[in-house]
């Protein structure tokens, strides 16, 4: 299993969001280059970069700052947050994003997810299922929709799509615990084609994701409070062949 660092993108500076709440921020830093070459150094194989702004205007802001981190690291990046229509896919994957994290499109215009998987490969794609009591959010997770998560991973499969994140909103920056019961439902629905994210704050839950057959964890407050040790994580993982 992955263990994948997440650079949240605010403004330009790498923060964290409460629960994916915009008014709950902690700034972590002002160099996302840094803060990127840090997870590298740790051991990342993946690095998670989310442009927050975008998220909430519906179209990528933190382009340049994308931009300089994937030029930067030598492992795969995968990029989420206003990415709406083929335009803004083909303009992160030039960029050298390797995987375009598709959320609110996913939902609101299913057809065009379809398209991206046709036009630019099911592995270039990902959609990002975020969900607080079961239901999908969207619009940078300030509007909520009354689709059931599961009916979305199901509709998206039909559409081509093959890797999928679960976030329970709930959870996200709080350091408590995933959100287990539903992550063994996605991992059965998705085929272990799943990312678990939000509330991760130790080691052992990691493990513990590992084990139900999770292909990846993103890992966010954890490893800028120091709860979690991304070095000893990655290694540890290694040694269980997750």
């Amino acid at each position: 299993m992955d263990v994948i660092p997440a650079i949240d993108l605010r403004g330009g500076r790498c923060v964290r969001l409460y629960q994916g709440d915009y008014t709950r921020e902690t700034v972590y830093s002002d160099d996302p280059l840094e803060v990127a070459a840090r997870w590298i150094d740790a051991g990342a194989s993946w690095l998670h970069v989310v442009d927050l702004d975008g998220a909430k205007r519906g179209e990528p802001v933190n382009v340049d700052v994308i931009g300089a981190i994937v030029a930067s690291v030598n492992v795969p990046v995968q990029v989420g947050g206003g990415i709406r229509d083929l335009y803004s896919v083909r303009r992160l994957l030039d960029l050298g994003v390797t995987r375009a994290m598709l959320g609110t499109v996913a939902v609101q215009d299913p057809e065009l997810v379809s398209r991206v998987c046709i036009e630019f490969g099911s592995d270039a794609v990902m959609v990002s299922v975020d969900a607080r009591d079961g239901f999908v959010s969207v619009s940078g997770w300030t509007s909520n929709s009354k689709l059931p998560a599961s009916q979305l991973v199901e509709t998206m499969r039909e559409a081509g799509v093959q890797t999928f994140q679960y976030t329970d909103i709930s959870r996200d920056g709080t350091l408590t615990e995933p959100n287990y019961s539903a992550i063994i439902e996605m991992v059965a629905q998705t085929d272990g084609h799943l990312i678990a994210a939000g509330g991760i704050s130790e080691l052992d839950q990691l493990l513990r994701l590992a084990e139900l057959g999770a292909s990846g964890a993103v890992v966010g407050t954890a490893i800028y409070t120091g709860d979690i040790d991304l070095a000893e994580a990655v290694d540890a993982l290694s040694q269980v062949g997750g």
